[in-house]
């Protein structure tokens, strides 16, 4: 009795799968579509800004591919497309700045906050330990009669 609607679940199933397989279509790529996709990885998408303009689906980006595409054509090489790029644009365009000038600071800044962020949690610790009391070398005085009543009254359930 249970058997019979599994098998009608995994009937239904694949009578919606299966007509999908007849219209799937293998896509090859051309030397020129693996140049466009590997240029445009490699810049920015102005309207998203985090995504490079290949996974990008913004109007834009798709524009910007069809200029790729169209330089490739035309026989630029892949300095040329991103000089164009860097001329309309400027370095924020390229998803990786170079390393000159002020973008130094992007690459380097990282790496100095942490630093320096070490340095004061080092400063915060040792200042921690050197502020604890220090263990009381000589033994405590014992309890008088009265504390000692007062804390078993405390305890007490």
């Amino acid at each position: 009795m249970l058997l019979m609607p599994i098998r009608l679940a995994l009937t239904v199933v694949l009578i919606l799968i299966a007509p999908y397989a007849v219209w799937a279509e293998v896509q090859d790529e051309t030397a020129l579509d693996v140049q466009v996709r590997e240029i445009s990885k490699t810049l920015r998408c102005t309207v998203c800004q985090t995504e490079n303009i290949w996974e990008s689906g913004a109007p834009l980006a798709q524009q910007m591919r069809d200029v790729v595409r169209e330089r490739l054509k035309l026989g630029h090489s892949r300095e040329d497309i991103q000089e164009y790029f860097l001329s309309r644009y400027g370095d924020y365009i390229m998803m990786k700045p170079p390393r000159k000038g002020v973008n130094w600071l992007i690459w380097v800044a990282p790496f100095l906050l942490l630093f320096g962020g070490g340095i004061l949690l080092y400063k915060e610790v040792i200042g921690w330990v050197r502020r604890t009391p220090a263990p009381p070398t000589e033994p405590l005085p014992p309890l008088d009669d009265q504390a000692r009543q007062r804390l078993e009254r405390e305890l007490e359930p």
